[in-house]
C-alpha cells in the first residue's frame, strides 16, 4: 500500500510543469489575500476542475439528485468535441481534471476517448464510479486510457447493507469490477489508475467500516477513503442517514437537541479560489454542491473560462461567501473547502 501511494505521488509530480506551479502559487496568494482583505482578489486560473460526462445514472441513491431523477436543469451528456476544445484552452494551467459531477461517468460512450485526450495533455485525471460497468472490456480500456485515479463507491460489506443506500445496486458487480480492473493493471504492467474504495458512512453501514477495509485489502485496492455524508435535511434526517458514531458524522446535537453541523463554518472556502465545476452543457457552477446548477457563473459556449472566472457574477458570489456563508444555500450545509486551511 505504501509503495503504491509513493508511485501515485510520483505520477502526480510527473504531470506538473513550471507554468502550472506558478499559476497555483498565484491562486494560493489570491486566496489568503482575499481572506485578509475581506474581498475577493483573483490572480491565476482554477487548477482543479470537474466536468460532468453525463447526468444519467443506473442507481437511485436517496441523497442524490441524479439517483432521485429530480433535476430541474437540463439533463444530457457532454459533447466530445466541446470537451476537447475546453481541454485545449486550459491544459497549460490545469493540474487536476475530475470526470464526475452528477450521474455515472461510465454511461458516457466516449469516456475513455476523453480521458486519453486529457492524459495526453499532461493532466492528472480522475473519475468516480459505482463500478457496475467495469466488465472485462471496460476494465481494460480504463487502464489503457491513462486514467490517474479511479474512485469506486462501496457503501457496504454485504448486499443487504450496501443496497440500503445504493438503491438498485449489486455489490457483487462492484467487487467483480474491481477484480477485473486490478487484473488488467497487472496484465498491462500499469501503475495507474490508483484504485480507491470510497466508503460513504451513513447509519445503516457505519458498523462495516473495518469490514470494507478488509475487502479492499483482499482485492488489492490501493487505498480506502472513509467519507462523511452530507444530509440535505439534516435537522429532520427523514431517511435516518446520520451516523450514531460522532467520528463518522458531519452533524451533532446541541444541548437543546437541535442538530447542527460539527464544523464552525467560517466565512471562506478554498474551492472558490482554486476549482470549479462544469456541467455537461457548459454551464460553470461554483462547486459540486450546486447539483442543480442554481448558481450559474457563466456558460463556456458563450464566454471563455477566464472571462467567467474573473466575472462580476463570480466575484459577487465570493464576496457573499466572505461576508456570510450561511446566506448561501449550498454553502450553509457544506464543510468542504475549510478543513485544510483553518
Amino acid at each position: 500500500m505504501q509503495w503504491t501511494s509513493i508511485r501515485h505521488s510520483l505520477h502526480l509530480l510527473s504531470t506538473l510543469s513550471i507554468p502550472k506551479l506558478l499559476n497555483a502559487v498565484k491562486v494560493l496568494y489570491s486566496f489568503y489575500l482575499s481572506r485578509i482583505l475581506g474581498r475577493p482578489v483573483m490572480k491565476g486560473l482554477p487548477f482543479a476542475i470537474s466536468v460532468e460526462p453525463t447526468t444519467a445514472c443506473n442507481l437511485g441513491c436517496p441523497e442524490c439528485i441524479s439517483g432521485l431523477r429530480a433535476f430541474t436543469r437540463q439533463t444530457g451528456s457532454i459533447q466530445t468535441s466541446f470537451f476537447k476544445k475546453f481541454v485545449d484552452s486550459v491544459h497549460e494551467s490545469l493540474i487536476y481534471l475530475n470526470f464526475y459531477f452528477q450521474g455515472e461517468p461510465y454511461l458516457h460512450k466516449n469516456l475513455f476517448e476523453m480521458i486519453r485526450y486529457a492524459a495526453a495533455k499532461g493532466i492528472y485525471t480522475s473519475t468516480s464510479t459505482n463500478a457496475h460497468f467495469l466488465d472485462d472490456e471496460r476494465a481494460r480500456k480504463t487502464v489503457e486510457s491513462g486514467l490517474s485515479r479511479l474512485i469506486i463507491s462501496i457503501d457496504g460489506a454485504d448486499q443487504e447493507t450496501y443496497s440500503q443506500y445504493r438503491v438498485g445496486g449489486d455489490l457483487s458487480k462492484v467487487t467483480s469490477g474491481t477484480v477485473n480492473l486490478i487484473r488488467w493493471k497487472k496484465a498491462l504492467r500499469s501503475h495507474t489508475p490508483f484504485v480507491v474504495f470510497q466508503f460513504l458512512v451513513v447509519r445503516p453501514n457505519e458498523h462495516q467500516v473495518d469490514k470494507v477495509r478488509q475487502i479492499a485489502a483482499s482485492l488489492g485496492v490501493d487505498e480506502v477513503w472513509v467519507k462523511t455524508a452530507q444530509v440535505i435535511d439534516y435537522a429532520n434526517d427523514p431517511n435516518r442517514l446520520i451516523p450514531i458514531k460522532q467520528e463518522y458524522s458531519r452533524y451533532k446535537k446541541d444541548k437543546m437537541g437541535q442538530v447542527l453541523p460539527v464544523n464552525a463554518m467560517p466565512n471562506y472556502c478554498w474551492k472558490m479560489w482554486h476549482s470549479q465545476v462544469i456541467t455537461w452543457n457548459g454551464i460553470v457552477v461554483p462547486c459540486c454542491f450546486d447539483k442543480d446548477a442554481d448558481h450559474p457563473m457563466g456558460n463556456l459556449n458563450e464566454q471563455s473560462l477566464l472571462q467567467i472566472w474573473e466575472s462580476k457574477n463570480y466575484n459577487e458570489f465570493r464576496q457573499e461567501l466572505l461576508k456570510s456563508r450561511k446566506n448561501i444555500d449550498i454553502c450553509s450545509n457544506c464543510s468542504e473547502g475549510i478543513k485544510v486551511w483553518q
